[in-house]
């Protein structure tokens, strides 16, 4: 049966001794000689017009005898109702027999599954052929689809299907696809369990991170972020990226966030941990190159106090939507060693948003960073609701999906605007100590006074104005002028604070029985939930402590 009579040749060298059709061979050589002196070229030999006029050709040849022996399977159909021609022995083998005349719609299920018969009309109504590649069905099979027009008298719109099974292929494909998956989520669970399960809330600000991994391949990535609350309503704000990926860069990124919370707890400034980092990231690794912020925020004095190793600048929204942007000082990146960092600050009053963030959110190909950063700002001026929800907002406007190919570590800092009741919960005092014997009763009476106008439990009244009597006793024998005390309620807790202008720290020692003095850190200690101290930026230290209110019933 043949469909249609095509005229191309095949190669070949066997010669055949006798053609069904008019003419010998011998008549046929004469012919190609004549032919070729009409064109000027010089008789060739008559061994090789022999030949020539000997290569069988494609009509020759059974085309169902070639389509019955092909591996792949082949169907021809015709019609607009799709109706079958011919299957191979291939097709019988996968699908079963079909009886010629049978539509494929009501015969053939699996062209329904392989999604064949909007392909076919597509072939039929373009005239052009259509592939499909790694089609499934329902036992598990795939197949890649072809089809092609057939221009044929015999055929009304004809097509001929060919699909080759590439099961094994697409099983193959599917098992490295898994194995890609799960090694992906063992990294991404890796890179987080690295970073803070749960940020800590301080009284004073609403926060909230996100971390985006990058690209879809399985490595880890260097971007972190802390928040670490100091005692007295201070927190420190931090985030870093160590440049890289691979588990080399989340080791280092690892520990130079375990080594930032331990450098936090001695409550240095900002410019003095960074600078105690860069020591420490030279010798973790040299060749790996790290940038980080760190700051500081302090409920009273409304602002962010930061230093910056290489990153980018903090942004700030004001509450009417303007934006600022954290000018120097700002360092190398950390590892370089040799330099002096130095601390700025911006402000951060009551309503306003800070951002920090790492490259992937503002970086991008053929494009300035300082675009993308100016881009970010747009996007924050127009950013409002939770935490969480301008993180969402910036992600989105920055165009990071989970296509994204770099990681982005995004933290954002909130000082609420307290009005009505909420205000009523946070309260400030302050008094200035002079020196002499009646500091410490007016330093007292001073406490009780506020305490009761705070409406404080006479339990808690009592050991607030204890421990007010054992910082003021402590400061007055140990520290020089200006001395001040200052209270400062919030939602969850009481805080007293002492500042002087003695940079000398307070310890905690045993007093023995004979002793006069050595007591009043210990009872601070003692009845208070938790205690301190600093030095100050202008030579002196605080001394400070702090007791968790009782739940409301």
């Amino acid at each position: 049966m043949n469909f249609t009579r095509w005229s191309a040749r095949l190669p070949g060298t066997q010669r055949r001794a006798a053609r069904g059709t008019e003419g010998s061979v011998p008549a046929a050589r004469g012919e190609y000689a004549r032919q070729q002196g009409q064109h000027g070229h010089e008789a060739p030999d008559p061994a090789e017009a022999d030949e020539a006029a000997g290569v069988p050709t494609l009509e020759d040849f059974s085309v169902r005898e070639l389509l019955g022996r092909l591996p792949g399977l082949v169907a021809l159909v015709y019609g607009p109702e799709h109706r079958i021609a011919y299957v191979n022995d291939a097709y019988a083998a996968a699908f079963g027999p079909r009886r010629a005349g049978a539509t494929v719609a009501d015969t053939c299920p699996e062209a329904e599954e392989l999604g064949l018969l909007p392909l076919i009309d597509q072939v039929l109504r373009s005239g052009k052929p259509r592939t499909v590649k790694s089609r499934r069905t329902q036992d598990g099979g795939s197949y890649t689809v072809t089809c092609l027009p057939v221009d044929s008298p015999h055929l009304d719109d004809g097509v001929l299907v060919h699909a080759a099974d590439v099961t094994d292929h697409a099983e193959a494909a599917e098992r490295l696809r898994a194995s890609e998956r799960r090694h992906r989520e063992t990294a991404v669970t890796l890179q987080r369990s690295l970073l803070p399960q749960d940020l800590e809330q301080p009284d004073d600000l609403r926060i909230a991170a996100t971390y985006q991994p990058g690209g879809t391949d399985a490595a880890v990535g260097g971007d972190w972020y802390d928040v670490i609350t100091l005692g007295a309503g201070r927190t420190a704000l931090v985030i870093g990226d160590v440049m890289g990926r691979g588990v080399r860069a989340a080791a280092v990124m690892g520990q130079l966030r375990t080594a930032v919370r331990a450098y936090a707890r001695l409550d240095l400034p900002p410019h003095e941990v960074l600078q105690l980092l860069d020591g420490l990231a030279a010798e973790i690794d040299a060749s790996q190159i790290a940038t980080c912020v760190y700051a500081i925020h302090d409920p009273n004095e409304g602002k962010l106090v930061y230093a910056s190793a290489g990153h980018l600048p903090i942004l700030v929204r004001d509450e009417d939507g303007s934006v600022r942007r954290a000018e120097d000082p700002t360092g190398p990146p950390l590892g370089t060693g040799g330099w002096l960092h130095a601390s700025g600050s911006i402000a951060l009053p009551p309503g306003s948003t800070a951002v920090l963030y790492t490259d992937g959110l503002v970086e991008r190909r053929r494009e300035d960073i300082d675009e993308g950063v100016a881009a970010l700002a747009r996007a924050l001026s127009g950013a409002s609701g939770t935490p969480q929800v301008v993180c969402d907002r910036l992600l989105r406007s920055l165009g990071v999906t989970a296509e994204h190919d770099d990681d982005v570590a995004v933290l954002v800092v909130q000082h609420p605007s307290r009005k009505g009741s909420d205000a009523e919960l946070f309260h400030n005092a302050a008094l200035e100590l002079l020196g002499g014997v009646e500091a410490a009763p007016r330093a007292r009476a001073f406490a009780s006074g506020v305490l009761s106008s705070w409406r404080f439990p006479t339990e808690l009244r009592d050991l607030g104005v204890l421990a007010t009597s054992e910082l003021v006793a402590n400061s007055l024998q140990h520290g020089t002028p200006p001395m001040r005390l200052r209270l400062r309620r919030t939602d969850r807790r009481l805080i007293i604070e002492v500042t002087d202008g003695d940079d000398h720290l307070p310890r905690r020692r045993r007093a023995e029985t004979e002793d006069e003095a050595g007591r009043g850190i210990s009872i601070i200690a003692t009845i208070a939930s938790s205690w301190g101290s600093r030095r100050t930026p202008g030579g002196g230290k605080a001394v400070w402590c702090e007791f968790a209110l009782p739940d409301k019933p």
